[in-house]
């Protein structure tokens, strides 16, 4: 198969996007397979977020060649191979990775007999690609009422069951692990075909995988729980405070501590973001899961969808909860802080002017000074222009060259020289203001 589109002779072909082949290919990244009845399905989900999952699939690929057999190729999502007697189905998903075991069953064997850790041996020769979040032993047998009876199987006040949309399957479980750590699933064949009923369990396979991976948000919710109620206390706290006002370096304590709890709830939120994300995204994915399936209700014992939402839902709704008490606190605040800001600047705004009335005050006081200084400025160049004049009319006198007495000669030079000394002093202080100006 080819993603290239060919035209004319078939010796032209169309320049493909590099995207399209992942695209056309994820459609038929996971196909159903068909299941023989009566079997057992020994299932994993691992962890592989961040590096892990490049190496599971390194590893996945040496030991598939070391022993023979087809590796996944680079960028596929899903592979099969057989594996002795048993089947291997890996699949890769964006945070976890799942390895599945498909077991033909003893058709006159009992139901989980024999237990699923004999069965998952071969899962001890591949490398575990990271923590495990899932374990489930599925067993698909014929309809058998002795045999097959889910109340005689299961816990009956954790019991769940239901058919699917026509009655030719019926599926049961407790959601709690067995003694060796697996989740058991019954699934009674009622005439269902392989095909369907590869369907079937992959789908019921998938629904106990999502509703596990949505939880996953709980205890994120109830790690941040405490934070965000401190939070929320003192965010109450510095309100009040506000509202009973303060000074200028009491308000930017407070501006300081409202900011130190917003970054607070900011990072918090950053760090749960993905997490509560993919719970809404999984927990719509068993919503759609059991909606395909077309659930019916057996007797009186609830079905998978009314167990989940009895009890999953709760803890969902708290993930929801805190990403709303997250956010509403957040603009909270932003709005506290916004407030106090403002306060602040207008506080900045009032001391600035009153620093300018104060500048204003000197700079008239200084005008007063340089006033007075310019008056005696004056009367001292006046008095040092006067002594020289009078020096030089007394040389004159006594060299008979003027023919008054020095004295009145020098009476009648003070007011010139006054008012020629205190009319350029002022010119010389206009032309410095002007160009000030």
């Amino acid at each position: 198969m080819t993603v290239e589109v060919s035209i004319g002779d078939g010796a032209t072909r169309l320049t493909s996007h590099p995207l399209r082949a992942a695209v056309l290919g994820e459609v038929h990244a996971r196909p159903f397979t068909p299941l023989p009845v009566p079997s057992r399905v020994i299932h994993f989900a691992f962890d592989t977020t961040g590096p892990r999952a490049a190496a599971d699939r390194a590893q996945l690929a040496a030991f598939c060649v070391e022993r023979g057999l087809p590796a996944p190729p680079p960028h596929e999502k899903h592979h099969r191979m057989p594996f002795g007697a048993t089947v291997l189905r890996w699949e890769q998903h964006s945070e976890f990775t799942t390895y599945t075991w498909e077991v033909r069953a003893d058709p006159l064997g009992l139901p989980f007999h024999p237990d699923a850790a004999s069965l998952a041996g071969p899962m001890q020769l591949v490398p575990q690609p990271g923590p495990l979040l899932v374990a489930v032993d599925l067993h698909l047998l014929k309809d058998d009422p002795p045999r097959t009876d889910p109340e005689q199987l299961f816990d009956r006040a954790s019991l769940a069951v239901a058919e699917n949309s026509d009655g030719a399957a019926l599926y049961a479980t407790d959601f709690q692990p067995g003694p060796s750590g697996f989740v058991r699933v019954l699934v009674i064949d009622r005439g269902m075909s392989a095909g369907r009923a590869g369907a079937l369990v992959q789908r019921v396979i998938e629904v106990e995988t999502y509703r596990t991976l949505a939880l996953l948000g709980l205890p994120e919710a109830q790690r941040l729980a405490p934070s965000i109620a401190s939070s929320e206390r003192r965010l109450a706290e510095v309100t009040s405070q506000m509202r009973s006002g303060s000074d200028l370096a009491g308000n930017h304590k407070l501006l300081e501590e409202l900011t130190g709890l917003a970054a607070e709830v900011e990072a918090g939120a950053a760090e749960s973001l993905f997490r509560f994300g993919a719970s809404r995204a999984y927990e719509e994915i068993v919503e759609q899961r059991l909606h395909t399936i077309g659930e019916r209700k057996v007797g009186g014992l609830p079905t998978w969808s009314s167990f989940l939402a009895r009890r999953m839902k709760p803890a969902l709704r708290t993930c929801v909860t805190i990403e709303e008490r997250q956010s509403s606190l957040s603009l909270k605040l932003a709005r506290a802080a916004n407030l106090l800001r403002t306060r602040v600047d207008v506080e900045l705004e009032q001391q600035n002017q009153e620093l300018l009335k104060s500048m204003n005050a000197r700079t008239r006081l200084q005008l007063r000074l340089q006033t007075t200084v310019e008056g005696l400025s004056t009367a001292a160049i006046t008095y040092y222009v006067v002594g020289l004049f009078g020096y030089l009319m007394k040389g004159l006198y006594e060299a008979g060259r003027l023919p008054v007495d020095p004295s009145v000669a020098v009476a009648a030079f003070v007011p010139v020289a006054a008012l020629s000394i205190w009319w350029t002093v002022r010119s010389i202080r206009r032309r410095h203001v002007g160009d000030e100006d």
